[in-house]
Parts: C-alpha cells; structure tokens; sequence
C-alpha cells in the first residue's frame, strides 16, 4: 500500500505564524516600528532629501553597528559585555597615540585589532574557567581599558595620517548626490560577516545552541567552553573595529570617547529582538535596533529638544522590547 505524506497548506500557515509569532516577532516589530518613526520624523520636519536622511543614520552610527554586531554574539550565549564602550575609547587614544609616536599606519591599526580582541579573550577565559559572573569580569575590563586611556593620554590627540583622514572623510556616491561614507561600507561589511557566520557556519550553530541550552549542547558534542570564551573575543574585535571608525570620523583619539556606548550597543540589540536569556535573536535585528535609536537622535535634535530626551525615549523603548520578549517566552515556553 503506497501511502504518501502531505502537506496541507493550512500546517505550513500554522508553521509560519508560530515561528512569526517566536524567535521572528520582536525583529519584525523593531522593523516596523523604524519604518513608522522614520517616516513620522521626515514627514513632519520636511527634509529635503529622506533617502541622505536614511544613509546618514548609517554614516553617523557605523561604529555603532559594528558594536552592536559584536554584542549579539555575546548576549545570544547569554552573557553580556560592559567593556566595549571603553574598549571603542582605548582603540581610538591607542591610535593617535602610536601615529604620534611615528609608527607605520598599517602597524598602528593592527596593534589596535589585536589589542582589543586579547582583552575580550581574556575576559572571556576568566568567565569561564574561574565561573565568574560576566557582568563582574567585563565591568572589570571595562574599568581597566578606561584606566589606559588616561595612562596614555588624558588630552584629545589629533589623528593627521592622510590615509585614514580620506577614509573617514571621503564621500561614496551611491547614485547622484546621495552618499555614504566608507565607514558605513566597513560597518556593513562586519554586520554581513557576522551574520554569515551565525546562520552559515558550525560555530554559529554552536553559538545559538549555547545560549539556548549549554548542558544539551554539550550532550551534542558540542565545544560550549571554546565557544563561549571566543564571542567575547569577537566582541572584543568588534569594540576595536568600532574604535577605528570613530576615531576617523573624529579624527583624534580621547580618553572620553565612548562613554555609555555599551547600553547603546546592548539597547540596539535588544530592540532588535535578541534575547537577553540567549539562543535567540539575529544580527540583522541588531542594525535594525540602531537605525531605530538613530531615528530617536534624528528626531530630538530636528526638534530642537535637549539631549536627554534620546534617553528617555531609549529608555521607554528599551522597557517595551523587553516586555515583548518576555510575553514571547511565556507563549513559545
């Protein structure tokens, strides 16, 4: 007897709305939500060009990005990093300082890419092999890389190498007048790579399946240890990265740069949709999740209103977000 299985449309429907409604419905919310304040604030203070509105959210946050990348691998295996802010600051003082001191750009840049992907590796040791909280280990790291930056320099020190001053100041034209910086060409570049590695790559699937159960992901087979260590090296990279791209779109290094840039770069992820529990949460949503706190900056100042109004409006934002996800666990749990 020849039996044969089918699928009826209306289980690939179900299918698709409870995955919707799971691991998919707090990015999809955080893309909507964009779209609707994107267009509420170019629509309300009349800018003469929406689409260089659009590319400078992106020219303006490409540090940002590059952060946020480098956090949702940190929060999908359910940890968090406190040290990128400080991090971004160190990378930025460690450049100007070593182009003061004559060295050879490409040799100055690549001290800064390995200096910051060491201090997350060893975090990320001390987080797993000693057991400690990574709240503890990376507020630690977040006051030693701080404590650098003022060893080496406490002043604001100007970056004149005339390779990373076009860098940061040459125009990528897209089409006509619309441009974009190659800032946001490199951020976007890191936000593919990630992504490509989380959804492509066995160690993505490791990373997921940590964050969602690290003692069944080990009954796997799986190397949680080395996992778990090596995202807060890529976090470690990606605050390094990030420190790059803003020092040459300031052009200097100083101690004070990236101040609170790490609850952005957590903000941005969690907006996103990722998880704060871990194993959920995509790269993607993350940028989606900075371009809405860059809509929230666009806004307060075409509105000419204080600063600390991006704050409480993040803030109000943030609590939302999180009671979405909690919502989604309880239904998906």
């Amino acid at each position: 007897m020849n039996m044969q299985t089918t699928v009826r449309p209306s289980t690939v429907g179900a299918e698709l709305v409870r995955r919707a409604h799971g691991r998919y419905l707090s990015p999809l919310a955080s893309l909507l939500l964009f779209v609707a304040m994107f267009v509420a604030v170019v629509g309300s203070y009349s800018f003469a060009s929406p689409a260089q509105v659009f590319l400078n959210l992106l020219v303006d946050n490409a540090h940002l990005i590059v952060l946020a990348v480098g956090m949702t691998f940190v929060i999908l295996t359910g940890g968090i990093d406190l040290s990128v802010g400080a991090v971004v600051a160190l990378s930025t003082v460690l450049l100007a300082t070593t182009l003061r001191a004559g060295w050879p750009m490409p040799v100055a840049v690549g001290v800064v890419l390995a200096v910051g992907p060491s201090l997350g590796l060893l975090m990320g040791l001390i987080i797993e092999y000693f057991d400690v909280q990574p709240f503890i280990v990376t507020l630690a790291g977040m006051f030693l890389a701080r404590g650098l930056c003022y060893v080496l320099s406490v002043d604001s020190l100007p970056i004149k190498d005339p390779a990373l001053r076009a860098f940061g100041l040459n125009y990528v034209y897209l089409y006509e007048d619309k441009f974009i910086r190659w800032t946001v060409v490199l951020a976007l570049a890191a936000a593919l790579v990630g992504a490509y590695v989380l959804h492509q790559t066995r160690f993505g699937r490791t990373v997921y399946a940590v964050g969602g159960n690290r003692q069944s992901a080990q009954l796997m087979g799986l190397d949680a240890a080395g996992t778990r260590v090596s995202v807060y090296a890529i976090s470690g990279l990606c605050a390094a990265l990030a420190g790059l791209l803003l020092a040459v779109q300031k052009l200097s290094g100083y101690s004070l740069n990236g101040v609170g840039l790490e609850l952005d770069a957590i903000a941005a992820a969690v907006i996103g949709g990722v998880l704060l529990s871990g194993g959920v949460g995509f790269v993607l949503g993350s940028v989606i999740g900075v371009l809405v706190l860059g809509t929230i900056q666009t806004f307060v100042t075409a509105a000419n209103l204080d600063s600390y109004w991006t704050r409480i409006m993040t803030g109000a934002l943030l609590l939302v977000f999180v009671l979405v996800q909690r919502l989604v666990v309880r239904k998906t749990g």
